[in-house]
């Protein structure tokens, strides 16, 4: 299962553009307080999630004032709160959404899954689908993007919950999973093992590959080709090493081990990731993008059959990107990280 590896920043570096393809950026909204995440209602209406719990409306270019109700009571702490929004492929008829959050009882906090219905400005009929287990400690590395299938199930990444990186290896727990179940509940299918903090998680509509990239340690971010069953080395295998320096692994790649398809050296920390399919930007078919939080910088990357090739884009904007999708009308939005956070509309110069 060995893949060819691309290393950025090192002597295997990916070549990058000497220049900026032009760009022209729209700022559609400001004031957003810590998104994670954002999503598309087929009425024109965005939803973007804020960490403390809010579910927030953008419609007609203006943020609405009031939120949407009935949103579940999420573990705001750490990395923890509310994550991922998705909204049913099939909403014109159900009306329904899924959303991520890191849920804390007196055994520990876990990502958890719900569903609802969005009835006018409110959350009804919530029901739990997922709840990973063990729950942890700590408050960080929940993973929790959301992706559907075709035929409508829903896979989820999860994270390693940092002080938990051996349980990645094992397959009778979710810490550093990616997993799947029924879009109305059910037992979960782990999809995928040995990863660390999965938070991009995209399918090639066309091909049906699925993608997924995930932060390093100090160094070592990665893209993957998901397959079902395919082990990812987290922490076997890996390129990076402790915040303190000290060696994670003296391996990077390891019999029985899926290499990455790219490797960044040192971290850009990736956050929300696309596939684009769009007609804006015909050049960029089937490209992924990358929205990075340390690099701050949106990152195009083309993995074909030789080397990747990536491009640094959204440099000029010198904020900390978190989150980046295709829009409907074929425009990159991307998502700012932080208490006064935007939303942008990207498109041709």
């Amino acid at each position: 299962m060995r893949r060819w590896i691309v290393i950025a920043a090192l002597s295997l570096s990916v070549p990058a553009c000497a220049a900026e393809t032009p760009l022209t950026v729209e700022t559609i909204v400001e004031g957003l307080d810590s998104p994670w995440a954002f999503d598309f209602l087929p009425d024109g209406r965005v939803l973007v999630t804020e960490r403390s719990g809010q579910l927030r409306v953008i419609a007609d270019g203006q943020l609405q004032k009031e939120g949407i109700d009935g949103v579940p009571e999420v573990y705001h702490a750490g990395q923890g709160g509310l994550l991922d929004v998705l909204v049913d492929q099939d909403f014109p008829q159900n009306q329904r959404l899924f959303l991520s959050y890191a849920h804390r009882n007196d055994d520990g906090n876990a990502t958890r899954v719900v569903s609802a219905r969005l009835d006018g400005g409110a959350l009804v009929d919530v029901r739990e689908l997922f709840t990973a287990s063990p729950r942890q400690e700590t408050a960080v590395h929940y993973g929790g993007r959301l992706l559907q299938l075709p035929e409508g199930g829903l896979m989820l990444s999860l994270g390693d919950g940092f002080d938990y990186r051996e349980d990645a290896q094992k397959p009778d727990n979710h810490h550093g999973k990616i997993v799947a179940f029924a879009a109305d509940g059910g037992d979960a299918e782990i999809w995928s093992l040995g990863h660390r903090n999965v938070q991009g998680l995209v399918r090639d509509p066309e091909s049906g590959t699925i993608w997924a990239h995930e932060h390093g340690p100090k160094g070592g971010d990665e893209i993957n080709r998901i397959e079902r069953g395919g082990n990812y080395g987290w922490p076997v295998a890996t390129f990076g090493v402790d915040y303190s320096g000290a060696v994670i692994s003296p391996f990077n790649s390891r019999p029985g081990m899926v290499d990455p398809a790219v490797v960044w050296v040192p971290s850009i920390a990736p956050s929300g990731m696309a596939l684009y399919r769009g007609a804006l930007f015909p050049q960029w078919r089937g490209d992924l993008f990358v929205s990075a939080l340390a690099g701050r910088k949106l990152v195009r990357v083309r993995i074909g059959e030789g080397k990747p090739e990536q491009e640094d884009l959204l440099t000029d904007q010198d904020e900390r990107l978190r989150d980046v999708a295709e829009g409907p009308d074929g425009a990159l939005w991307i998502l700012t990280d932080g208490g006064e956070a935007k939303l942008l509309r990207v498109t041709p110069g």
